[in-house]
């Protein structure tokens, strides 16, 4: 055999092998599934992907609803279910005030409307005490010790009972109102470098001689603790009328102590919160006091 016929031979016995080595197999059903072509699996994790986002922004928009809030931006619904293209929802965060003012200035009245209206926690520094002390946390137990002993609670106390009341989930979920805290600079500094700040400061602004009358006037029913006044709302049970007791730290002369001290700290605690301060002429109508206060809370919200 010549060396042409050689190297013929040779050609054609290797071109079998490749065509046999490279001849497509049938996959069984075991091995077939193993092999999803990469554009189903693509599909299937879209729509998952889709479904997801659709829920996220519905979750969202309904927690925004429920509290009077409104998205910043607009919602875009998913149109198929393989659509990626989605809008994050945001939504404000709950609402963060605190409202000052001298005793009988309003502020029980406008808290019950502000708290109506937002759905915030209403928090006074003698309720958070209480709470703490009967919960035996650190910094309640360290309170209950200067309580029990008749002494003033100092203000890192007050401030540790603070700081942890608005760290709770119901505060961080609705927001909150702090009702006459703080009081004084000190606190205010201290509430500062806590890291709490707040997104309005309210202020009732009442002249001294309407806030000594309000206070004489004013009388409770020891049975279901409704507060009358003498003058601008007295009961019209004359079986009420008969039950009312005055506190005892409601007389012109314990009431303008209470004054003197609020003035000597209160200018400073405003000046802590001047960017976003409100005050309002807390001598007016009720009504109109809270309508006042109601725009001034939600153009800090818009």
């Amino acid at each position: 055999m010549n060396s042409i016929m050689r190297s013929s031979l040779v050609f054609f016995l290797l071109l079998g092998s490749a065509n046999a080595f490279f001849t497509p197999q049938q996959a069984s059903p075991s091995t077939a599934s193993l092999y999803t072509p990469a554009t189903a699996t693509t599909e299937s994790l879209t729509k998952l992907h889709a479904s997801k986002n659709k829920q996220k922004v519905t979750s969202r928009t309904n927690w925004a609803n429920a509290r009077g809030y409104f998205s910043t931006s607009s919602i875009n619904a998913v149109d198929s279910e393989t659509s990626t293209d989605t809008t994050t929802a945001t939504t404000k965060s709950p609402p963060k005030i605190i409202i000052a003012g001298a005793p009988a200035s309003g502020k029980g009245t406008q808290c019950a409307i502000i708290q109506s209206k937002y759905g915030v926690i209403h928090l006074s520094t003698g309720d958070m005490l209480r709470a703490a002390v009967a919960a035996k946390t650190e910094v309640g137990v360290l309170a209950k010790e200067y309580m029990d002993a008749g002494k003033l609670v100092p203000d890192e106390v007050i401030i540790g009972v603070v700081k942890d009341r608005l760290a709770m989930p119901d505060c961080i979920a609705n927001g909150w109102l702090l009702d006459g805290f703080p009081r004084t600079p000190a606190q205010a500094m201290a509430l500062s470098e806590s890291g709490v700040s707040a997104d309005c400061f309210i202020f009732l602004n009442v002249p001294d001689s309407i806030l000594v009358e309000r206070v004489v006037g004013r009388r409770t029913d020891p049975v279901t603790g409704k507060i009358y006044h003498m003058t601008f709302s007295p009961p019209t049970d004359e079986e009420v009328l008969a039950r009312l007791e005055q506190r005892s730290d409601d007389t012109e002369e314990k009431v303008k102590v209470r004054l003197e001290q609020f003035h000597a700290n209160v200018e400073a605690v405003k000046g802590s919160y001047v960017d976003i301060a409100v005050e309002v002429d807390g001598a007016q109508r009720p009504e109109d006091v809270s309508e006042v206060i109601m725009k001034s809370i939600d153009a800090v919200l818009a």
